[in-house]
């Protein structure tokens, strides 16, 4: 079992502190940082080191320099809550070479697509048409561009951006996540247990590596489904963003 992942990555960074009072001169809260802070690899990159972590045998293809796109996160240390996001860096170039990928040493593709600029939706259509076994994540508002995915993840606020566009071929190919109340897939919903969350960032990288990892090993959409909603539930009880 070997899975190549392709899409942008960046850096993800989580400074902690302490919050206890507004600004006198505006209505802002004041955040004092202390020593932690958090660093993890994130987007295509957390897709690829859940794969790793889960046993699979696997590639990455992303934007060179990836290390200095940075999304950081001020969290107050008493309440897990996000204050602040800083994105850094994010322009990201069209990918290069991909017609010099060879898809047929892979059981699986997962497109990690977060719409900054590395894939286009001819790249996308090109992937998907090379390898019958692609996962696909992504940011754009979907069309007849990835009629010949095998899978689309997709979560409710995406899914309520394109809707008014979506294809009904591509109804059946759709796994929207649901948060707390798990996924949906072909009008069925797979519920996951009440946990204490406390971060979702990452999750849905999480969410989309096990389930393609699951799918390679079985060929069962239902079982990767399952095991999907399950790495899932675990990382959103950690801090940051977590792989399994």
């Amino acid at each position: 079992m070997k899975i190549l992942v392709i899409g942008e990555s960046c850096m993800d960074i989580y400074q902690y502190g302490k919050c206890t009072r507004l600004c006198p001169e505006a209505p802002a809260p004041v955040f004092v940082p202390n020593c932690k802070k958090v660093t993890n690899a994130g987007m295509s990159m957390n897709v690829y080191n859940n794969l790793l972590a889960m046993g699979s045998k696997t590639q990455v293809v992303t934007n060179l320099g990836w290390e200095e796109i940075t999304k950081i996160r001020f969290v107050d240390s008493g309440t897990n809550y996000i204050l602040m996001r800083v994105d850094s860096n994010d322009e990201v170039k069209n990918i290069h070479g991909l017609s010099e990928i060879n898809f047929e040493e892979y059981s699986a593709v997962v497109i990690s697509d977060y719409n900054k600029g590395y894939l286009t939706e001819k790249d996308i259509n090109y992937i998907s048409d090379n390898h019958p076994v692609t996962f696909l994540d992504t940011k754009k508002i979907l069309g007849d561009w990835c009629s010949s995915v095998k899978f689309i993840k997709i979560n409710e606020n995406e899914l309520e951006r394109t809707k008014h566009r979506l294809d009904p071929e591509l109804l059946d190919k759709l796994i929207i996540t649901l948060g707390a109340k798990g996924c949906q897939h072909k009008d069925k919903t797979y519920p996951v247990p009440l946990v204490e969350m406390k971060d979702a960032a990452g999750a849905g990288d999480t969410f989309v590596a096990a389930l393609a990892f699951k799918y390679v090993e079985t060929e069962d959409i239902i079982e990767s489904i399952l095991f999907a909603n399950q790495s899932a539930t675990k990382v959103v009880q950690k801090k940051g963003v977590s792989i399994v």
